[in-house]
């Protein structure tokens, strides 16, 4: 499911993958297993994607629907 929400958000804020690869601090092949859910990201590429998109954690691994962050 996290791969599809960030694939998801990326595509609705046009933000190119190597934009959220430096983000991560990781190449880009490296975001695209995210997306594609090959590799997990790790908990502080998570926070920042959350940062990022300004969602929670909740709803960037799909354990929630709710975008806010708490």
């Amino acid at each position: 499911m996290y791969g599809e929400r960030m694939k998801a958000l990326r595509k609705e804020r046009k933000v190119p993958q190597q934009q959220l690869a430096d983000l991560m601090g990781v190449k880009i092949r490296g975001y695209q297993y995210y997306e594609t859910e090959k590799t997990a990201p790790p908990i502080n590429a998570l926070i920042a994607l959350a940062d990022f998109y300004d969602v929670s954690i909740d709803y960037l691994v799909g354990r929630s629907d709710h975008r806010e962050r708490m």
